[in-house]
């Protein structure tokens, strides 16, 4: 661990803002660019198919890239084949379909890797950098990534199948996170007027629209089942709502007594569940120091009920500032990115740092996605890997990150070697003392 090199899987020609994994296909999707300045960098969404080569090797093949005209694409959701994009204040909606291929099978992703080197920045918001790295050149073992990519542009169409406006904020609208619910039956967005609108999907019909912080929302996420809303702000806030009214505030301080009132502000808040436990939930939060020091405190990761919402464990998580966060579909693991371009993995069960990389990319991680637990994800995946989780960053690099299985015994492994320390103390005891049975 530590310092140490990542191959990229794909290196795109505008900064890479935002990543997801459509759990039906595989498909990377990843967006990002230069927004509405004229500096010649496009905006667009990259379709990229994600192949597992060998035991421990990945290649992606960029299917297509579909031009998003002068609006960059800051976040997204995803669900049943629509993309959910934040472009500036508006939430546009696009429908993405992969065509059959002649023999009625779906087009293989073959072989690939990057195309051309990041040519500028976009507008990010505070903290997020804007700047794209240097061109690194080759990558260990002499190969250019960028001398293999496959554009197969005709292997998927998207068309745009709606928009509502998102953020109000009169001077510089944004919206900053969007999130489908689980049954897909709500989608949420947030943004720098601090507002929380709750839409009905696929109608796309306004259910709720209120002031949920003062100042921008940093992230939100709903419970499964739709029963409890959780939203971070800039206000130094943890809300959780029940629909549109507030039902309590979370106080991470109380877990951690020696650290005072707004030193520390939220930066992500997620739902994820619990391994072998089907009735119970959890809630992750991201606390990050709100002012920079020269000697820089660390950042903490906190573990709550899901339920209860009481603090279970917080845990330091080093002192690179985080700028994004994910959980991975079974709730195991913890994906954590730095503005510095570190790229970590934490247990959920223990806050138990598993995988970290210092600087794997040149500058701020702005997403991080695990692979799904679906049959296409587990393909990916691969028998050897207990998980794998994609970065991006605003150098234009996406990575692929995969944490190993980690060493176990067979449960009957276990049985016999109990059986036989059974056997040898009873043997041992008859042998010190004369008649013991």
């Amino acid at each position: 661990m530590g310092k140490r090199k990542v191959p990229d899987l794909y290196r795109a020609p505008f900064p890479l803002y935002t990543v997801k994994v459509d759990p039906e296909s595989g498909l990377v999707i990843t967006a990002g660019g230069g927004g509405a300045s004229k500096t010649g960098i496009k905006n667009a969404v990259h379709f990229l198919g994600l192949q597992l080569v060998g035991e421990h090797q990945y290649s992606a093949t960029l299917l297509h890239a579909h031009d998003t005209d002068t609006r960059a694409t800051m976040n997204m959701a995803i669900a049943n084949g629509v993309i959910a994009a934040g472009q500036d204040g508006s939430c546009s909606m696009m429908r993405f379909k992969q065509r059959q291929a002649k023999d009625g099978r779906k087009p293989a992703s073959g072989d690939g890797a990057a195309n051309s080197e990041p040519q500028g920045k976009a507008r990010r918001r505070a903290g997020k950098g804007n700047q794209a790295a240097p061109d690194g050149g080759e990558e260990a073992g002499g190969r250019d990534p960028r001398s293999d990519t496959t554009d197969q542009t005709q292997q998927i169409t998207v068309e745009t199948v709606g928009e509502v406006q998102s953020d109000s904020n009169p001077q510089d609208p944004l919206q900053k996170v969007v999130r489908f619910s689980s049954d897909l039956g709500l989608l949420m967005t947030g943004g720098t007027d601090g507002h929380i609108r709750v839409w009905e999907y696929p109608s796309m019909k306004k259910k709720f629209d209120f002031k949920a912080h003062e100042g921008e929302i940093e992230d939100l996420d709903l419970s499964p089942g739709n029963e409890h809303l959780v939203s971070v702000g800039r206000d130094f806030v943890c809300s959780v709502w029940s629909g549109d009214q507030l039902a309590m505030g979370l106080r991470w301080q109380d877990t951690v007594p020696h650290v005072a009132d707004k030193v520390y502000r939220y930066m992500a808040c997620r739902f994820g569940r619990v391994e072998d436990q089907k009735d119970a939930l959890r809630l992750y939060t991201v606390q990050i120091p709100h002012k920079r020091d020269r000697k820089p405190p660390p950042c903490y990761l906190t573990k709550w009920d899901g339920k209860s919402f009481l603090p279970m464990l917080t845990a330091t998580c080093g002192t690179e500032v985080i700028s994004s966060m994910a959980i991975s579909d079974s709730g195991t693991f913890v994906g954590l990115g730095t503005v510095t371009g570190s790229v970590a993995i934490y247990i959920g069960f223990s806050l138990q740092r598993l995988y970290y990389v210092q600087e794997s990319h040149a500058i701020v991680v702005t997403d991080v996605a695990f692979l799904p637990d679906t049959p296409k994800g587990k393909a990916v995946k691969g028998l050897a890997h207990e998980a794998a989780m994609v970065s991006v960053a605003v150098d234009s690099r996406c990575q692929l990150h995969t944490l190993r299985n980690r060493r176990s015994f067979p449960i009957w492994l276990v049985m016999c070697f109990c059986g036989v320390m059974v056997v040898a103390v009873v043997l041992l005891l008859q042998y010190l003392f004369p008649g013991f049975m």
